[in-house]
């Protein structure tokens, strides 16, 4: 047996001092207040220039999570990290507190921080392809109205279930829509995703985790239901009856900073025990 320290996903080596930022911000600016102003202030003391979103080393998000996947998504497979400091009510991609602005930047800046590369989530219909970094939903599109939906795994037709939706789920996203859906939890690092159903017509119906061979086919078996592609909170296509959504995992990943030395388990537990 090697007794060689085994690395966890959000060890990196050292790196070098930040010279170029993008900043991605809050939609609405009175929620994140003097924030722009600190961070600039913060940046100019560090000799940081701050530059286009296009061009950077490392992208500085001012808001929640919702702003966080924004970034995600802006910088999918560029492998530019993004860092958030929260402004948002949970903030779990975040990992400097609103009041910590000054010095979580300043030790991000010389480099000190950890990078997560979260694995991504691929959907397709017969019109769309899409990426998810959190989640893709199948939302009824008709409030009140049941959608009957069969799902299939590697070919094999597991059945249909009467349901208001279904979510998959990535390790980043298991916190999210699918944890409130009574889902498992999947640690960051772990290569899979999940599927869990929405307030099911069924007794017998459980969440099923996935690994990256895997292919989910989610037809739409209603007669009269259509159901929405939801990408991160978003709507991004529609699913008639009779159609389907095809989801794997991606081969795309979404470049996490963490600063402070926080694990996973540690977040978790700080935004979940209240």
């Amino acid at each position: 047996m090697s007794n060689e320290p085994s690395r966890t996903p959000l060890q990196s080596p050292e790196r070098p001092a930040i010279q170029r930022i993008a900043v991605i911000t809050h939609g609405k600016p009175d929620v994140i207040s003097d924030a722009p102003r600190r961070l600039r202030e913060v940046a100019a003391a560090c000799g940081v220039e701050i530059g286009a979103e296009g061009d950077a080393d490392l992208a500085v998000v001012l808001g929640g999570d919702g702003t966080m996947l924004r970034a995600l998504q802006r910088y999918l497979g560029t492998g530019v990290p993004a860092l958030g400091v929260n402004f948002g009510r949970v903030g779990f991609l975040t990992s400097v507190a609103a009041d910590d602005l000054e010095a979580g930047l300043e030790q991000a800046f010389c480099g000190e921080f950890e990078v997560l590369e979260l694995p991504t989530i691929a959907g397709t219909t017969a019109t769309e392809r899409v990426t998810g970094i959190n989640d893709i939903v199948l939302a009824s599109a008709i409030l009140g109205r049941m959608a009957l939906i069969e799902w299939c795994v590697d070919g094999q037709s597991l059945g249909q279930l009467g349901c208001d939706g279904v979510i998959i789920a990535s390790p980043t996203g298991s916190t999210a829509y699918n944890l409130s859906a009574g889902g498992p939890v999947l640690a960051w690092g772990t290569e899979a995703f999940v599927i869990t159903f929405v307030s099911p017509h069924s007794l017998h119906a459980r969440s099923m985790v996935l690994g990256r061979p895997h292919v989910v086919e989610l037809i739409n078996r209603s007669a009269d239901v259509p159901v929405q592609v939801i990408v991160d909170g978003h709507t991004a296509g529609r699913v008639n009856p009779g159609e389907r959504l095809e989801v794997r995992q991606s081969d795309a990943s979404a470049t996490l900073a963490r600063a402070g030395g926080k694990s996973f388990f540690r977040r978790y537990l700080e935004t979940f025990s209240h």
